[in-house]
């Protein structure tokens, strides 16, 4: 192991953490005096890397709080780290295990510092986040509505709560907006992407707040980002079928619905799919090939304004 690494294992109430190779335990609250004791353990013991998984959103304040302090983090796939501790032959699981397992499995992949977002992207992705919680909601609630016929009582109470959500929905999309407006590249962005008929606002926001790397990456690498790109899946002469997997759920479920309706407007995607249907290609399999087409050329779209943006400033 050339690095010291300080793996953690976080959880709603606690951070057990094990820094590797000296195998130095420990355990500490999970807020901010907790925190604060855990950056002065891994400035003691020289840490170069403090590794954490992306899991439940309980990670957020540690690797926020230590960056600030000038803690170099990272955070990796919780799944890779499982199957990195079976392929070693752990199969016992604990905090502690899992916090040594970390810092392993970040030396062997050669893990880099996760960059910090900016205040304006948290406050951007948490903003887009609650209005899919709310979006969601008010479907619950129209359903329950519906389901109701004739009791009137009832319905007049799901209809204050469906007032309240369509307020709140109309707040967070305004908030949303002016935020995307008051950054020159979002609003570059926005403006490059709304050229495509069928891209709205909702869409725009949801690729700021949880793909920000669009623009920056390959085709191949953003597709993969998003699990949109077809994986191999071949051994000796057999020839298997490429299948897509893990990525980023909810900018892949954006996708699906948008490419759908891009295809009804624009020639070069709706001939695209003109072709896969005609070559009886299943469902399925033109979904993901009609989102990965957007995907790219939304990325290209992004690449170019990036780079106008550059010469420009």
């Amino acid at each position: 192991m050339k690095k010291t690494i300080c793996g953690v294992d976080v959880s709603k109430a606690k951070l057990d953490v094990c820094i590797e190779p000296a195998h130095r335990l420990a355990s500490f609250n999970n807020d901010t005096a907790g925190i604060a004791e855990l950056a002065k353990f891994c400035r003691e013991h020289k840490v170069d890397l403090v590794v954490m998984e992306a899991s439940g959103g309980y990670e957020r304040h540690v690797f926020i709080e230590l960056w600030e302090q000038d803690i170099s983090c990272a955070l990796t796939n919780p799944r890779s780290v499982r199957r990195y501790a079976e392929a070693m032959g752990i199969l016992e699981k604990t905090d502690r295990i899992d916090a040594s397992v970390i810092a392993r499995f970040a030396d062997a992949k050669g893990l880099a510092p996760t960059p910090l977002p900016s205040q304006a992207q948290l406050r951007l992705k948490a903003l887009v986040a609650r209005l899919r919680q709310v979006t969601d909601d008010l479907t619950v609630q129209k359903q329950r509505r519906s389901s109701m016929f004739d009791n009137t009582e009832m319905q007049a109470s799901v209809d204050e709560v469906i007032a309240l959500l369509k307020r709140q929905s109309r707040s967070l999309e305004g908030e949303i907006a002016s935020m995307i407006d008051d950054d020159p590249l979002w609003a570059k962005l926005a403006d490059t992407w709304r050229e495509l008929k069928g891209v709205a606002g909702r869409t725009v926001a949801r690729l700021h707040a949880e793909l920000p790397e669009i623009g920056t990456l390959s085709n191949k690498a953003i597709a993969k980002l998003a699990g949109l790109a077809p994986l191999a899946n071949d051994s000796g002469k057999r020839k298997g079928k490429r299948p897509t997997r893990g990525g980023r759920a909810g900018v892949r479920s954006i996708l699906f619905l948008v490419a759908a309706i891009v295809a009804r407007y624009d020639k070069n995607i709706g001939t695209f799919k003109e072709r896969l249907v005609k070559a009886g290609k299943e469902k399925m399999v033109i979904r993901i090939a009609l989102a990965r087409k957007l995907l790219v050329i939304l990325n290209a779209k992004a690449r170019d304004a990036r780079a106008q943006y550059a010469n420009a400033t």
